[in-house]
């Protein structure tokens, strides 16, 4: 895939995933796979409603220099690139209804339609403890996507993980969540 167009890609459905607050100013990470063992992804400090192509950087698994600028889920992202073939774009994101129904639930189940098609249900996982969950999430992420054989990851108080093909499909799947987790949560209040 070229560059440019990565990038342009990644800029376009960044914007629109932070509008949906998917995103916070310095919170989250998308990448795109550019080809064999190169991705893309967005450095420590990027605002993911203006990402420029500065707020980028190209990385391989031979961790250089770059590495120190790339965010600090880049290890994650390489090891879901480097086991799951299909997975040509990746982001972390922290939708609200999603977390916060996460932490409450072991399981999501939609009772909306679209939700139920895309889903029927989805586990949450647990990391048990935050202390020491950067050094297991580049390793626990990508086998947990391999063993139930989901693109998507909801992890209790942290956010949910996820990936496509495309970019509008990778936003289109965290949305159809968010509205499903929204909807459970609204339905329960009534």
């Amino acid at each position: 895939m070229d560059i440019k167009h990565s990038l342009d890609e990644l800029k376009k459905i960044s914007l629109s995933m932070f509008r949906k607050n998917f995103f916070g100013v310095f919170h989250g990470s998308i990448s795109s796979r550019v080809e064999g063992n190169q991705f893309l992804i967005n450095k420590q400090n990027a605002i993911f409603d203006d990402l420029k192509d500065s707020d980028m950087v190209l990385l391989s698994s031979k961790q250089d220099y770059r590495w120190n600028e790339a965010s600090m889920d880049a290890f994650i992202h390489l090891n879901i690139y480097k086991n799951l073939n299909e997975a040509k774009y990746i982001c972390y994101t922290m939708p609200h209804y999603a977390t916060a129904y996460g932490i409450k639930h072991d399981f999501i189940r939609p009772k909306d339609y679209f939700g139920c098609m895309k889903f029927g249900e989805i586990s949450v996982y647990d990391p048990k403890q935050f202390d020491d969950w950067y050094e297991r999430a580049g390793t626990e992420i990508y086998r947990y996507m391999i063993e139930k054989n989901s693109n998507i990851m909801v992890i209790k108080g942290y956010g949910v993980y996820a990936f496509g093909r495309t970019p509008q499909q990778l936003a289109k799947d965290i949305a159809i969540l968010e509205n499903s987790c929204k909807l459970l949560e609204l339905s329960f209040t009534n």
